[in-house]
C-alpha cells in the first residue's frame, strides 16, 4: 500500500528538521501523559482496552479532557477484536490497550488475526518496572518475545522520553506497506517518570522503505499477456481493499472484460453485481469462480497470496495458467505458487499502471477475445448458481435468514461474521456492492470475531447500521462485549444462526466422520431423533434472549419464517440499543459448493456428492 492510502486518516509521522516548522513541546509530563498526547498527535480517537496495574498510570490522564475516547471492555480478546473492526471499517489504525501478564496474552489472538489480515492495529501494553524484567516479577510476561512471529514490529520501551518517537513509528508501520499490527510494550516506571513531550519527534526506520511504485517493464509484460490471454481471469485479494483500489479495479475490469473473483477478504471490492464478477472463489467459493481459476490461461493476482483455501492441492492448482503476481510484500510473491511476471507494488499504483499499459496494448490494435471463455463462464454459473433449499420440517433455513437480513438492511450496512458455516452463508447470499461493508477473520478464522468486531465498526462508523452475523458457537465466546456495547452507547445488531451445534465442524463430521458427532452439540442434551431443533427448544442453555436481556440489549427470538421479515424489521427500527436476535435453524443445513480439504478444486462439488459436469475439455 502506499503510505498515503493506506494511513490517509492519520497524518503521518514527520521526521524533524532542524530549523523549520514549529514543535509542540511540553515540559514536566509523565510517560502516561506523553503516551496520550502521542495518540492524539497520530489522530488516533477511540481505544479500546482494560486497565490495570502495569498500564494503571496511562488511565489517570484519559480523565483530563483527553480528546482519545476509551472504551472499556470486558475482555482483552474484546478490545483487539474491536480495534480490527474500527480498523477494516474506517481504514483507520485500530489501537487496543491492555496491562502486562495476562492482559497482554490475552491480545495474542486478535493480534495474530490482524497479522494474518494485514489489518493495521497499534497494541500498547503495559510491562513490569524495567529493573524488574526478567525476574518472574508478578504478572509479567515477555509480550515482545510472544508476539514475535506475529507481529509487524514491536517495541519494549523503558525511557519515557523514547515514548513520542515509538508511537509515532508504531503507527507509521502499522499503516504503510502491508498493514499490520505492531506492538509497543511500555515498563510502568516509564510510564510514571517526567519526561519532555516534543512533538512531531524525529523518526528514523532505517531499512523499512515499503516498494511502492512498480517496476515499468514487468507492467507491460503483465498487459501484454493480458491481450494474449484467451482465458484470463483477475483474481482479486485483501490487498486491493487496503489499498483503497477499488475505483481502479473496476476500471481495469472493464477495460480488459476479464472476469473478477474476489476472495473473501475482497468481498465489496468489486460490486457482487457486476456482470463481470463471478463469485468468491476457495474451498467454498462459487463452482464458476472455482473453475474459473482451474481452467484460465492467465490468473492476475492483485493483492491475494494464494492461500491453501483458494488453491486446494497447490500442485493441482490452475495447471494451464501463467501467473501475474502483483503484492506489496515482496515475500509473498513466489511463495506457494511461481510467478511468471512478478509485480512488488501497492495495488493502486499497480492496477492504475496496468490500466494505462492495457489501453496503450489496445491502441495498438492488440485486444484480448474473451467470447468463447465466457460462453463457458456464463453456461457454468447459470448452471451451477449459489442456491439452498428450504427444510421440510417448515423450520428456519439459515441461508433464507441470512439473505433476508442482506436484503431488508438499511443501505450502506456494515456486516461483521463469526466463523464457520454462518460466515460462508453471509458471503455467498448477502450482497456485498461497496468496499468495507464485510468484515471478518479470513487467515486466523477466529471463533469470536463477530460482536467485538461489529462493536469497533459501530464506534467507528456511528452512523452506519452494523450487524454481527454470528453462531450460536462463535457468540457464546465474545458475548460479554454486549455489555460493553450497551453501557457505551454502540448499538449494534447482532443475528444469532443457532443450529444448536459447531456447525462447520458437525458439517465436517457428518461428510467424513461417519456422522459421529463427537462434541458438537451445544446445548444441553443431543436433540431426540426426528424432533427438531426448534421443538428442543426448551433443553437448550444458555435462553439467548434472557442473556441479551441482562446485559442491557434487546433481545429476540424467531422459528417460524412466517414472522422472519418481521422480527428483522422490528431489529432495524431499534437504534437506541443493541438488539440480539437468537434465530432458530435446522441444524442439518450445510454449505456448499465445498471442495474437501487437501483435495483438488477439480473436486468441487456443487452440492452433496454432486460434482459439476463441465463437457467438453477447455484446457487445450
Amino acid at each position: 500500500m502506499t503510505e498515503q492510502a493506506a494511513g490517509a486518516p492519520h497524518p503521518q509521522p514527520r521526521a524533524r528538521s532542524g530549523g523549520h516548522g514549529s514543535a509542540t513541546v511540553e515540559r514536566d509530563v509523565t510517560g502516561a501523559q506523553a503516551l496520550i498526547r502521542s495518540l492524539e498527535e497520530v489522530g488516533a480517537d477511540t481505544v479500546f482496552g482494560i486497565p490495570g496495574g502495569a498500564i494503571l498510570p496511562a488511565y489517570d490522564p484519559l480523565m483530563d479532557s483527553s480528546k482519545v475516547r476509551h472504551v472499556l471492555v470486558r475482555h482483552e480478546q474484546g478490545a483487539g477484536h474491536a480495534a480490527t473492526g474500527y480498523a477494516q471499517a474506517t481504514g483507520k489504525v485500530g489501537v487496543c490497550m491492555a496491562t502486562s501478564g495476562p492482559g497482554a496474552t490475552n491480545l495474542v489472538t486478535p493480534i495474530a488475526d490482524a497479522h494474518m489480515d494485514s489489518v493495521p492495529m497499534v497494541a500498547i501494553t503495559g510491562q513490569v518496572a524495567s529493573r524488574a524484567i526478567g525476574t518472574d516479577a508478578f504478572q509479567e510476561a515477555d509480550i515482545c518475545g510472544i508476539t514475535m512471529p506475529i507481529t509487524k514490529h514491536n517495541f519494549l520501551v523503558t525511557d519515557p522520553a523514547e515514548i513520542p518517537r515509538t508511537i509515532a513509528e508504531a503507527f507509521h508501520i502499522a499503516a504503510s506497506g502491508r498493514p499490520g499490527p505492531v506492538l509497543v510494550d511500555i515498563a510502568k516506571d516509564a510510564l510514571q517518570a517526567k519526561t519532555t513531550f516534543t512533538w512531531p519527534p524525529a523518526v528514523d526506520l532505517p531499512g523499512y522503505r515499503p516498494v511502492t511504485k512498480p517496476h515499468a517493464k514487468q507492467i507491460r509484460e503483465a498487459a501484454k499477456l493480458i491481450t494474449q490471454a484467451r482465458r484470463p481471469v483477475l483474481y482479486v485479494g485483501g490487498g486491493v481493499m487496503k489499498a483503497r483500489a477499488t475505483a481502479e479495479l473496476r476500471v481495469l475490469a472493464e477495460l480488459t472484460g476479464a472476469p473478477v473473483t474476489t476472495t473473501l477478504m475482497a468481498l465489496g471490492s468489486f460490486p457482487d453485481s457486476h456482470p463481470l464478477h463471478v463469485g468468491m472463489p476457495g474451498m467454498h467459493g462459487s463452482v464458476t469462480a472455482v473453475t474459473a481459476l482451474q481452467k484460465a490461461d492467465l490468473i492476475v493476482a492483485l493483492g491475494a497470496r494464494f492461500d491453501d483455501r483458494v488453491t486446494g492441492k497447490l500442485d493441482s492448482f490452475a495447471p494451464f495458467a501463467k501467473v501475474v503476481h502483483a503484492d506489496i510484500d515482496p515475500a509473498e510473491i513466489g511463495k506457494n505458487r511461481a510467478a511468471d511476471v512478478p509485480i512488488v507494488g501497492d495495488a493502486r499504483e499497480v492496477i492504475a499502471d496496468l490500466v494505462v499499459a492495457v489501453q496503450a496494448e489496445h491502441d495498438e490494435g492488440r485486444k484480448g477475445d474473451y467470447r468463447d471463455w465466457w460462453d463457458s463462464l456464463n453456461r457454468w454459473r447459470e448452471t451451477y448458481p449459489l442456491g439452498y433449499d428450504l427444510p421440510e420440517d417448515g423450520t428456519l433455513s439459515p441461508q433464507q435468514v441470512i439473505q433476508r437480513i442482506g436484503e431488508l438492511a438499511p443501505d450502506n450496512t456494515v456486516y461483521a461474521a463469526g466463523v464457520g458455516q454462518h460466515q460462508m452463508w453471509a458471503s455467498h447470499f448477502i450482497k456485498y456492492e461497496k468496499p468495507s461493508t464485510w468484515l471478518n477473520s479470513g487467515g486466523a478464522g477466529t471463533m469470536g470475531y463477530a460482536v467485538p468486531a461489529a462493536m469497533g465498526a459501530k464506534a467507528g462508523r456511528p452512523d452506519a447500521t452494523v450487524w454481527a452475523i454470528d453462531g450460536d458457537g462463535c457468540f457464546q465466546m465474545t458475548n460479554q462485549e454486549l455489555a460493553t456495547c450497551a453501557l457505551n452507547n454502540i448499538p449494534i445488531k447482532v443475528a444469532i444462526i443457532n443450529n444448536g451445534a459447531l456447525g462447520m465442524v458437525r458439517q465436517w463430521q457428518t461428510l467424513f466422520y461417519n456422522q459421529r458427532y463427537s462434541n458438537t452439540v451445544l446445548h444441553s442434551g443431543p436433540v431426540p431423533a426426528g424432533e427438531s431443533p426448534a421443538a428442543s427448544q426448551g433443553t437448550r442453555v444458555p435462553d439467548f434472549v434472557k442473556l441479551s436481556e441482562a446485559m442491557g440489549c434487546v433481545g429476540l427470538r424467531c422459528e417460524d419464517p412466517e414472522q422472519l421479515d418481521a422480527v428483522i424489521e422490528k431489529a432495524n427500527s431499534i437504534n437506541d440499543r443493541p438488539v440480539v436476535v437468537d434465530f432458530i435453524v435446522h441444524e442439518d443445513a450445510m454449505v456448499w459448493p465445498m471442495v474437501a480439504a487437501g483435495t483438488s478444486n477439480d473436486e468441487v462439488m456443487a452440492a452433496r456428492g454432486v460434482r459439476p459436469d463441465f463437457g467438453d475439455n477447455e484446457d487445450d
